[in-house]
């Protein structure tokens, strides 16, 4: 029997398209430097930036999957309305972590449209179009970072299953 397909989530897709095009550009790389004696310049500009956008959407992934660092063994030790606190508590520093580095990434973008106006050394295209897609793509770290507290959350719930009483 085949099984019915799988939504093919956004940032799963743009992770796959980051990393396969930073596979594809390297490989190019490597080809035309063994045929051609010749490298790329821009190859490096390119693959360094679109490694940045990758940990990005990677960040997001890792978070909802919960790969992110942790202490399990000293938060199994907390009563469970404490881990409920060091769960909300841990998401909102990650989130607020990811502000931080939004708000720097903007004022970074603001500054060099309209103060630096710098270009970038191989492909002479304005710096900021590759700063864009840090705060564009925290946009799936936030999300993980609110999948992931909700599961772990709804995890802590008490089974309701064990208070019921017997009634007589």
């Amino acid at each position: 029997m085949t099984q019915p397909p799988k939504n093919i989530r956004i940032d799963h897709l743009i992770a796959a398209i980051l990393l396969f095009a930073m596979a594809f550009i390297a490989f190019a790389n490597v080809i035309s430097r063994y045929l051609f004696h010749f490298s790329f310049s821009a190859t490096e500009e390119i693959t360094i930036n679109l490694f940045v956008w990758l940990t990005v959407a990677g960040s997001g992934i890792a978070f909802e999957r919960g790969g992110q660092l942790g202490m399990v063994t000293l938060f199994k030790v907390f009563p469970q309305h404490l881990q409920k606190a060091v769960v909300i508590f841990s998401a909102l520093l990650s989130a607020a972590l990811f502000i931080i580095v939004d708000i720097f990434m903007i004022q970074a973008i603001y500054d060099e449209i309209t103060l630096f106006e710098a270009t970038s050394p191989a492909l002479g295209i304005p710096v900021w179009i590759y700063y864009v897609g840090v705060p564009v793509l925290s946009v799936f770290v936030f999300k993980g970072i609110y999948k992931n507290a909700a599961a772990q959350l709804a995890d802590l719930k008490p089974d309701r299953t064990t208070d019921c009483r017997e009634s007589e």
